[in-house]
């Protein structure tokens, strides 16, 4: 056991040695990685800023906020005398990640962009491009990080535990936690916003952005919608095979769903999804214990930092502030079984299990659920 005056002394140490290490900031417009900005700046630093494009496919088209992201990454940049570089990431972001999304959405699957974007384009396609000239890159992300005994880096959660982004970070590879910075992720919400409102930013009152990083106002289905198409099909009863009606597509919608269905004489709950014959099944009421779930599986189990006594853990399978506890079972080829201490709603595959210890403080790393 490692105690808490151990990891506040390195902490401490670790601010003291910024000053010896090149630092980038990944300013997004938004409040938070502002903070971050003024935050470094106030200990006496002056590192590069960047703002990542990665926008739309064809902007003529998209409502999308970009413009005003530039507008405040460039004002904040300017106030406090750092240079801003924009980074074209675009590119990269369709090949990869719209087609990870794609892919795994024609599957059934219910993917999550903005992990993904995590690994591949703000710690991935950004150090390919200028990242690998510094030390460590600084992001607005709610998390934190902490030294152990051996020298090895932890992504640890943030207090806030709403606000907590921790199920983002969790598939980053583990030279990317090294050169990750959170300057903000010991802070509540409420605190980022105070320094932003005492210091004038131009963003202070701006709300934080929805969704899937890039895309603004645009809604969900239209975008999957850009890249799938419709294909129409049945709407059955689990229970009964009652035809309840059609949908237009079962990459529109994600077990555990209710809102937005649009059948009659519910409520109705998405329970499962069959591919090969294109039924959608749900089931009747305000909570169907068909939504739920005891017992699942998930692979590919990514690792953060190192091998973990998996025997029990906490999980998360959305990002919400609740952790559940379970016991992990290792079943082969790399598929463990997660057998949760209670019912979990919503537990639909390609989603990430994100695994934490028992005090939900470190995060392990997450894997894919299955089944």
């Amino acid at each position: 056991m490692i105690c808490f005056g151990f990891f506040l002394t390195l902490s401490y140490l670790c601010i003291m040695n910024l000053k010896d290490q090149r630092i980038a900031v990944l300013l997004s417009g938004g409040v938070d990685s502002s903070v971050v900005l003024y935050e470094l700046v106030r200990q006496g630093l002056r590192p590069d800023c960047f703002y990542i494009k990665i926008g739309p496919e064809e902007e003529e088209e998209w409502d999308c906020s970009s413009e005003e992201d530039l507008e405040m990454a460039t004002a904040v940049s300017h106030k406090y005398g750092c240079k801003l570089e924009i980074i074209d990431c675009h590119q990269e972001y369709w090949d990869q990640v719209t087609a990870y999304t794609m892919e795994k959405v024609r599957a059934g699957l219910t993917p999550n962009p903005d992990v993904m974007c995590n690994r591949l384009i703000k710690f991935g396609a950004f150090d390919e491009k200028r990242g690998h000239e510094y030390d460590l890159i600084a992001t607005g992300h709610y998390a934190q990080t902490e030294i152990d005994e051996e020298g090895r880096k932890w992504l640890t959660t943030s207090p806030d535990p709403v606000k907590d982004q921790t199920d983002f970070l969790a598939q980053i590879y583990d030279w990317q936690l090294r050169k990750a910075l959170f300057p903000i992720g010991h802070m509540m919400k409420e605190e980022v916003r105070v320094i932003a409102e005492r210091e004038h930013l131009v963003n202070a009152k701006r709300k934080d952005s929805q969704g899937i990083c890039f895309l603004g106002k645009i809604n969900y289905n239209d975008y999957i919608r850009r890249y799938l198409g419709e294909k129409p099909g049945d709407v059955l009863e689990l229970e009964t095979g009652k035809r309840i009606g059609q949908h237009k597509g079962l990459w529109f919608h994600t077990i555990g769903q209710r809102h937005g269905l649009g059948f009659g004489g519910g409520p109705w709950f998405v329970v499962k999804k069959d591919m090969r014959q294109n039924i959608l099944y749900v089931s009747k009421g305000y909570d169907p214990q068909t939504a739920y779930k005891q017992e699942f599986r998930i692979h590919d189990l990514h690792l953060l930092t190192a091998q973990i006594d998996t025997s029990t853990i906490c999980f998360k399978i959305r990002h919400t502030p609740e952790f559940h506890r379970a016991k992990v079972e290792t079943i082969g080829d790399g598929v463990y079984q997660i057998l949760s201490d209670t019912p979990i709603h919503g537990v639909a595959p390609g989603q990430f299990c994100v695994l934490y210890d028992e005090a939900h403080h470190r995060c392990y790393g997450s894997g894919e659920i299955t089944v």
